[in-house]
C-alpha cells in the first residue's frame, strides 16, 4: 500500500518539526502511511536575499507574498492524479470533518501557507479550495496545516490502534460525542453514571445517544439545523430522532423540522 502524501509549501517549514512528536502523526510517519514534505518557500525565492514578499500595489499596511515564489515551489511538486491543492486563508470556507473524510480518498493534498498581510491574488488560481480552520486570523498557514494535516492522518486506515474509536466522534454523524468516563468511580463527590457501570450494553448505548444529542442541543444546535445535512437519508434519520428526544423532553411544541 502506498503511503498518503502531503506536500507543504510554507516560509517556516520548521513550524513542522512538532509533528514528529505528535502521536498519531508520528506513529503514521514510523509506519510509512504518509509522507510529509515540506517545501521551503525561501529557498524559491528571488535575487541573491532570496525575496519572497513585496509591498502592495496602491499601498497599505504589511507585506504581501510575491507569485513567482510560489509558483516555482508549487511547479516542483511531482502531483498525483488523485490530488488536491489547499490554499491555507482565513477567506476560506470553515473545515469541517467532512472535508477531512472527503480527502482522505485521495493519495495526495498539497498544502500552500499564506504569510504575513496575504498573498498576490493570481496565485488562487493554483488552489482547488480554501481552507480556513475558524473565523480568525493567524501570523500565517502553518497552524491551520498542521491542524489538516492531523485530521486527515487519523482518517487513514492502520493508523489507530482501534479503528472503532473514529465512530462515534463528534461531527461524524451531525452529533456531538457523548461524554465519557474512567476509573476512579467516584471522583471528588463526582460519581460515573450508574447506567455505565451496568453491564447493560443496549441501556448503555441508548444513554450515549441520548446524550449525544442532548450535547448538541446545548452546544451546537447549528449542526442540527444546518440546512445543507436535510439532503442525506443518515441526516433525517438523526433529525428525527432529535425530534422525538425534543418532544420527550420538552413538550410537543419543539420541533425543527415540523414538515418530516
Amino acid at each position: 500500500m502506498s503511503s498518503f502524501n502531503f506536500e507543504v509549501i510554507s516560509l517556516f517549514p520548521k513550524a513542522f518539526e512538532l509533528i514528529n512528536n505528535s502521536g498519531v502523526i508520528t506513529r503514521a510517519l514510523d509506519k510509512n502511511l504518509i509522507d510529509v514534505n515540506l517545501h521551503d518557500l525561501r529557498e524559491y525565492g528571488e535575487g541573491s536575499y532570496r525575496q519572497v514578499d513585496d509591498k502592495p500595489y496602491g499601498g497599505g499596511a504589511g507585506m504581501v507574498l510575491k507569485p513567482e515564489p510560489i509558483y516555482k515551489a508549487y511547479e516542483s511538486i511531482r502531483k498525483s492524479p488523485k490530488s488536491k491543492t489547499l490554499l491555507m486563508t482565513p477567506q476560506g470556507k470553515v473545515l469541517k470533518q467532512k472535508d477531512l473524510v472527503r480527502w482522505s480518498a485521495l493519495d495526495q493534498i498539497i498544502i500552500i501557507c499564506g504569510q504575513y498581510e496575504g498573498f498576490d491574488e493570481r496565485i488562487r488560481c493554483l488552489a482547488d479550495e480554501e481552507i480556513s480552520i475558524g473565523d480568525y486570523v493567524l501570523s500565517g498557514g502553518e497552524i491551520p496545516a498542521i491542524s489538516i494535516i492531523n485530521g486527515l492522518t487519523r482518517l487513514l486506515p492502520g493508523t489507530l490502534g482501534d479503528p472503532d474509536s473514529l465512530v462515534d466522534e463528534s461531527h461524524n454523524s451531525f452529533l456531538l460525542e457523548y461524554p465519557h468516563y474512567t476509573r476512579p468511580l467516584i471522583f471528588k463527590d463526582m460519581k460515573v453514571p450508574d447506567i455505565l457501570v451496568s453491564g447493560n450494553h443496549e441501556e448503555i448505548k441508548s444513554w450515549r445517544r441520548q446524550k449525544s444529542m442532548e450535547r448538541t442541543l446545548e452546544r451546537r444546535s447549528d449542526l442540527i439545523s444546518n440546512q445543507n445535512y436535510k439532503k442525506s437519508p443518515q441526516s433525517k434519520r438523526i433529525i428525527k430522532e432529535y425530534n422525538q428526544f425534543m418532544e420527550f423532553r420538552r413538550g410537543n411544541e419543539y420541533d425543527i423540522y415540523p414538515d418530516w
